[in-house]
Protein backbone atom coordinates (compact mmCIF):
# COMPACT_ATOMS: atom_id res chain seq x y z
CA UNK A 1 0.00 0.00 0.00
CA UNK A 2 3.05 2.33 0.79
CA UNK A 3 4.86 1.85 -1.91
CA UNK A 4 1.55 2.10 -4.72
CA UNK A 5 1.08 5.06 -2.46
CA UNK A 6 4.26 6.96 -3.02
CA UNK A 7 3.85 6.12 -6.91
CA UNK A 8 0.74 8.11 -6.84
CA UNK A 9 2.04 10.73 -4.99
CA UNK A 10 4.87 10.84 -7.65
CA UNK A 11 2.48 10.64 -10.81
CA UNK A 12 0.38 13.61 -8.92
CA UNK A 13 3.29 15.84 -8.62
CA UNK A 14 4.63 14.75 -12.23
CA UNK A 15 1.05 16.29 -13.15
CA UNK A 16 1.30 19.26 -11.02
CA UNK A 17 4.84 20.98 -12.03
CA UNK A 18 4.25 19.57 -15.84
CA UNK A 19 1.06 21.77 -15.64
CA UNK A 20 2.94 24.86 -13.38
CA UNK A 21 5.77 25.11 -15.15
CA UNK A 22 7.36 28.38 -14.15
CA UNK A 23 8.09 30.43 -11.15
CA UNK A 24 8.78 34.22 -11.09
CA UNK A 25 7.89 36.41 -9.16
CA UNK A 26 7.80 36.06 -4.75
CA UNK A 27 7.12 32.42 -5.35
CA UNK A 28 10.70 32.00 -6.65
CA UNK A 29 12.35 34.47 -5.08
CA UNK A 30 15.24 34.67 -2.40
CA UNK A 31 13.44 36.73 -0.29
CA UNK A 32 10.15 33.70 -0.36
CA UNK A 33 13.61 31.25 0.89
CA UNK A 34 14.54 33.53 3.67
CA UNK A 35 10.88 33.37 4.95
CA UNK A 36 10.74 29.90 4.96
CA UNK A 37 14.25 29.23 6.95
CA UNK A 38 14.09 32.88 9.22
CA UNK A 39 16.93 32.24 11.77
CA UNK A 40 17.92 29.06 10.69
CA UNK A 41 20.39 30.57 7.89
CA UNK A 42 22.13 33.55 7.70
CA UNK A 43 23.02 35.64 4.81
CA UNK A 44 25.97 34.53 2.83
CA UNK A 45 25.54 30.72 4.60
CA UNK A 46 25.19 29.31 1.16
CA UNK A 47 27.93 31.10 -1.04
CA UNK A 48 30.36 28.71 -2.43
CA UNK A 49 28.76 25.95 -1.08
CA UNK A 50 27.75 22.25 -2.70
CA UNK A 51 24.13 21.76 -2.42
CA UNK A 52 21.86 18.99 -3.25
CA UNK A 53 17.93 19.09 -3.88
CA UNK A 54 15.07 16.57 -2.73
CA UNK A 55 12.58 17.07 -4.79
CA UNK A 56 12.94 19.57 -7.31
CA UNK A 57 10.01 19.55 -9.43
CA UNK A 58 10.09 22.56 -11.59
CA UNK A 59 13.47 23.96 -10.25
CA UNK A 60 12.00 27.30 -8.67
CA UNK A 61 14.53 26.03 -5.01
CA UNK A 62 17.41 25.05 -7.47
CA UNK A 63 17.58 28.98 -9.13
CA UNK A 64 16.77 30.57 -5.74
CA UNK A 65 20.04 28.41 -4.53
CA UNK A 66 21.83 29.79 -6.81
CA UNK A 67 20.90 33.16 -6.48
CA UNK A 68 22.23 32.55 -2.86
CA UNK A 69 25.77 32.18 -4.08
CA UNK A 70 25.54 27.67 -4.43
CA UNK A 71 28.57 26.50 -6.31
CA UNK A 72 26.73 23.72 -7.80
CA UNK A 73 23.32 22.38 -7.18
CA UNK A 74 22.49 18.74 -7.60
CA UNK A 75 18.62 18.15 -8.56
CA UNK A 76 16.63 14.85 -7.79
CA UNK A 77 13.61 14.52 -9.24
CA UNK A 78 11.72 11.82 -9.87
CA UNK A 79 8.53 12.37 -11.47
CA UNK A 80 7.26 13.24 -15.29
CA UNK A 81 8.02 16.97 -14.03
CA UNK A 82 12.41 15.89 -14.91
CA UNK A 83 11.48 17.69 -18.63
CA UNK A 84 10.63 20.29 -17.01
CA UNK A 85 13.14 20.96 -14.62
CA UNK A 86 15.75 20.62 -17.37
CA UNK A 87 14.18 22.77 -19.60
CA UNK A 88 13.51 25.62 -16.87
CA UNK A 89 17.67 25.19 -15.88
CA UNK A 90 19.30 24.93 -19.43
CA UNK A 91 20.86 28.37 -18.87
CA UNK A 92 22.22 26.72 -15.69
CA UNK A 93 23.74 23.80 -16.89
CA UNK A 94 27.16 24.14 -15.74
CA UNK A 95 26.30 24.91 -12.06
CA UNK A 96 23.42 22.15 -11.69
CA UNK A 97 23.34 18.58 -12.21
CA UNK A 98 20.19 16.58 -12.58
CA UNK A 99 19.43 13.21 -11.16
CA UNK A 100 15.67 11.84 -11.86
CA UNK A 101 15.44 9.55 -8.86
CA UNK A 102 13.46 9.29 -5.69
CA UNK A 103 15.10 10.55 -2.64
CA UNK A 104 16.26 7.23 -1.27
CA UNK A 105 18.45 6.93 -3.93
CA UNK A 106 20.63 9.88 -3.68
CA UNK A 107 24.33 8.73 -3.75
CA UNK A 108 25.94 8.42 -0.10
CA UNK A 109 28.65 10.33 -1.11
CA UNK A 110 29.31 12.43 1.57
CA UNK A 111 30.71 15.60 -0.32
CA UNK A 112 27.44 17.88 -0.36
CA UNK A 113 27.49 20.58 2.40
CA UNK A 114 23.96 21.47 2.40
CA UNK A 115 20.60 19.38 1.55
CA UNK A 116 17.16 20.75 1.51
CA UNK A 117 14.44 19.38 0.94
CA UNK A 118 11.24 22.17 0.87
CA UNK A 119 7.69 20.95 0.73
CA UNK A 120 8.22 17.03 -0.19
CA UNK A 121 8.91 14.84 2.91
CA UNK A 122 5.42 15.44 3.98
CA UNK A 123 4.21 13.96 0.93
CA UNK A 124 6.06 10.98 1.55
CA UNK A 125 3.89 7.81 3.47
CA UNK A 126 7.61 6.91 4.79
CA UNK A 127 10.42 10.07 4.49
CA UNK A 128 12.88 7.70 6.50
CA UNK A 129 14.81 6.25 3.83
CA UNK A 130 14.93 9.77 2.23
CA UNK A 131 16.44 11.32 5.34
CA UNK A 132 19.09 8.72 6.10
CA UNK A 133 19.93 9.04 2.42
CA UNK A 134 20.20 12.72 3.45
CA UNK A 135 22.23 12.18 5.74
CA UNK A 136 24.75 10.27 3.72
CA UNK A 137 24.82 12.29 0.88
CA UNK A 138 26.60 15.08 3.17
CA UNK A 139 30.00 15.54 4.52
CA UNK A 140 30.42 15.86 7.92
CA UNK A 141 29.31 18.83 9.33
CA UNK A 142 27.15 19.43 6.68
CA UNK A 143 23.66 20.59 7.54
CA UNK A 144 19.55 18.98 6.00
CA UNK A 145 16.98 21.63 5.80
CA UNK A 146 13.61 20.53 5.23
CA UNK A 147 10.03 22.28 5.65
CA UNK A 148 7.35 20.32 6.56
CA UNK A 149 3.75 21.69 6.97
CA UNK A 150 2.61 21.70 10.54
CA UNK A 151 -0.42 20.52 12.61
CA UNK A 152 0.24 23.24 15.19
CA UNK A 153 -2.03 26.21 14.11
CA UNK A 154 -3.47 24.37 11.39
CA UNK A 155 -5.90 22.38 13.42
CA UNK A 156 -9.32 24.45 12.15
CA UNK A 157 -8.13 24.24 8.48
CA UNK A 158 -7.60 20.73 8.45
CA UNK A 159 -10.88 20.08 9.55
CA UNK A 160 -12.00 21.64 6.63
CA UNK A 161 -9.58 20.42 3.99
CA UNK A 162 -9.94 17.07 4.96
CA UNK A 163 -12.83 16.49 3.57
CA UNK A 164 -12.30 18.09 0.52
CA UNK A 165 -8.97 16.30 -0.19
CA UNK A 166 -11.05 13.04 0.00
CA UNK A 167 -12.90 14.24 -3.23
CA UNK A 168 -10.09 16.70 -4.94
CA UNK A 169 -6.66 14.14 -4.91
CA UNK A 170 -9.06 11.81 -7.01
CA UNK A 171 -10.44 14.45 -9.50
CA UNK A 172 -8.35 14.91 -12.83
CA UNK A 173 -6.50 17.20 -14.13
CA UNK A 174 -8.76 19.76 -15.78
CA UNK A 175 -11.77 19.57 -13.02
CA UNK A 176 -9.29 20.09 -10.64
CA UNK A 177 -7.96 23.17 -12.38
CA UNK A 178 -11.36 24.72 -12.89
CA UNK A 179 -11.95 24.04 -9.08
CA UNK A 180 -8.97 25.89 -7.87
CA UNK A 181 -10.02 28.62 -10.11
CA UNK A 182 -12.79 28.83 -8.03
CA UNK A 183 -11.84 28.45 -5.17
CA UNK A 184 -9.41 30.93 -5.63
CA UNK A 185 -11.72 33.74 -6.31
CA UNK A 186 -12.63 32.93 -2.21
CA UNK A 187 -9.08 32.86 -1.01
CA UNK A 188 -8.94 36.53 -2.36
CA UNK A 189 -11.68 38.05 -0.37
CA UNK A 190 -10.39 35.62 2.93
CA UNK A 191 -6.78 37.41 2.02
CA UNK A 192 -8.75 41.13 2.25
CA UNK A 193 -10.66 39.85 5.62
CA UNK A 194 -7.20 39.55 6.45
CA UNK A 195 -6.15 42.88 6.72
CA UNK A 196 -8.63 43.93 8.92
CA UNK A 197 -9.84 40.42 11.37
CA UNK A 198 -7.37 38.13 13.34
CA UNK A 199 -8.74 35.22 11.13
CA UNK A 200 -6.79 31.85 10.93
CA UNK A 201 -3.46 32.03 9.34
CA UNK A 202 -3.64 35.87 8.98
CA UNK A 203 0.04 36.06 9.27
CA UNK A 204 0.49 33.86 6.26
CA UNK A 205 -2.37 35.07 4.52
CA UNK A 206 -0.63 38.75 4.30
CA UNK A 207 3.03 37.85 4.61
CA UNK A 208 3.28 35.17 1.59
CA UNK A 209 -0.16 34.77 -0.13
CA UNK A 210 -0.79 38.49 -0.79
CA UNK A 211 2.23 38.86 -2.24
CA UNK A 212 1.50 36.27 -5.24
CA UNK A 213 0.35 36.74 -8.24
CA UNK A 214 -2.83 34.65 -9.70
CA UNK A 215 -0.92 32.00 -10.77
CA UNK A 216 1.00 31.18 -8.68
CA UNK A 217 -2.21 31.24 -5.90
CA UNK A 218 -3.28 28.91 -7.85
CA UNK A 219 -0.72 26.50 -7.85
CA UNK A 220 -0.52 27.10 -4.16
CA UNK A 221 -4.52 25.48 -3.77
CA UNK A 222 -3.49 23.23 -6.20
CA UNK A 223 -0.65 22.10 -4.20
CA UNK A 224 -3.11 21.68 -1.25
CA UNK A 225 -5.69 19.14 -3.07
CA UNK A 226 -3.59 17.65 -5.62
CA UNK A 227 -1.25 14.98 -4.02
CA UNK A 228 -2.43 11.75 -3.09
CA UNK A 229 -0.78 12.17 0.53
CA UNK A 230 0.09 14.45 2.58
CA UNK A 231 1.09 14.40 7.14
CA UNK A 232 0.43 16.95 8.75
CA UNK A 233 4.01 17.09 11.22
CA UNK A 234 3.71 18.51 15.06
CA UNK A 235 6.84 20.32 16.57
CA UNK A 236 8.27 16.87 18.27
CA UNK A 237 7.45 14.85 14.50
CA UNK A 238 9.43 17.33 12.74
CA UNK A 239 12.45 16.94 15.21
CA UNK A 240 12.20 13.53 15.30
CA UNK A 241 12.31 12.99 11.49
CA UNK A 242 15.97 14.43 11.81
CA UNK A 243 16.98 12.59 15.07
CA UNK A 244 16.34 9.58 14.38
CA UNK A 245 18.69 9.65 10.85
CA UNK A 246 21.40 10.31 13.14
CA UNK A 247 21.05 14.69 12.77
CA UNK A 248 22.68 16.84 15.99
CA UNK A 249 21.89 19.97 16.80
CA UNK A 250 18.49 20.32 15.73
CA UNK A 251 17.15 23.92 15.17
CA UNK A 252 13.45 24.68 14.12
CA UNK A 253 11.49 27.86 13.02
CA UNK A 254 7.78 28.36 13.44
CA UNK A 255 7.10 29.76 9.85
CA UNK A 256 4.29 32.31 10.23
CA UNK A 257 3.08 30.04 13.28
CA UNK A 258 1.77 27.27 10.47
CA UNK A 259 4.77 25.19 9.38
CA UNK A 260 7.74 24.10 10.51
CA UNK A 261 11.64 24.92 9.16
CA UNK A 262 14.27 22.45 10.38
CA UNK A 263 18.05 22.20 10.10
CA UNK A 264 19.98 19.62 11.87
CA UNK A 265 23.75 18.99 11.16
CA UNK A 266 25.58 15.57 10.42
CA UNK A 267 28.07 15.62 13.11
CA UNK A 268 31.97 15.37 12.65
CA UNK A 269 32.72 18.34 10.95
CA UNK A 270 33.81 22.45 12.20
CA UNK A 271 31.72 24.59 14.25
CA UNK A 272 30.81 26.40 10.58
CA UNK A 273 30.04 23.31 9.12
CA UNK A 274 33.48 23.60 6.75
CA UNK A 275 36.32 20.86 6.91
Amino acid sequence: MTDRLAEQTIADFGRQWTAYRDSDGYYGSVEIFRDMFGPLLAPGDLAGRRVLEIGSGSGRIVRILLALGAAHVTAVEPSAAFDVLSDNLRAEAGKVTLLRRTGDQVPPRGDQDYVFSIGVLHHIPDPEPVVRAAYGALRPGGRLGVWLYGREGNRLYLALLGPLRVVTKRLPHAVLAALVRVADLALVGYVALCRFLPLPLRRYMREVIARLDGPKRRLTVYDQLNPAHAKYYTRAEAVGLLGQAGFQEIAVHHRHGYSWSVMGIRPGGGEDGRR
